[in-house]
């Protein structure tokens, strides 16, 4: 996925190996990032049932969305920075845990937050010209 190159990155910037606990912050990870796209999606979802074009849905809901999103990833971030930081015996086994969910939830932020408005914008479009092509035919366009 993704959201784990970020984890990996961090890894790599900060010269940690990748440990058992990595992972797990690696999951952690994931429900955060899971949790922020079906919000969008959701509030996409709702915007998107008043009618109108598909854009004005995508961009408000995004827009609602953001400070939300960007709140929650940056408190998690500043929230992990002193375990990140910490460098005494009885944390260190923590500290990987913390890179991967601090670097990752960095980068998946950012993908969340410009990738899931275009993918949806993409699979609607996708799925719009599926049902033109695959449409039955009505009965009034077979008469004379």
């Amino acid at each position: 996925m993704p959201l784990h190159v970020g984890a990996v990155l961090g890894h790599l910037i900060t010269g940690l190996d990748v440990t058992l606990l990595s992972l797990f912050g690696m999951v952690a990870l994931s429900g955060i990032v899971v949790n922020d796209a079906l919000i969008l999606i959701y509030f996409t979802n709702r915007a998107a049932t008043s009618g109108g074009p598909l854009e004005e849905a995508v961009a408000p809901s995004g827009k609602a969305r953001l400070r939300p999103v960007i709140l929650t990833s940056v408190t998690t971030i500043v929230g992990l920075m002193p375990l990140m930081l910490e460098r005494s015996f009885q944390a260190q086994f923590l500290i990987p845990m913390a890179v991967s969910i601090t670097f990752g939830l960095f980068l998946a932020t950012v993908l969340t937050l410009v990738l899931v408005p275009t993918l949806y914008m993409i699979v609607a479009d996708f799925s719009g010209l599926a049902t033109r092509v695959f449409k039955k035919p009505a009965e009034s366009d077979f008469s004379p």
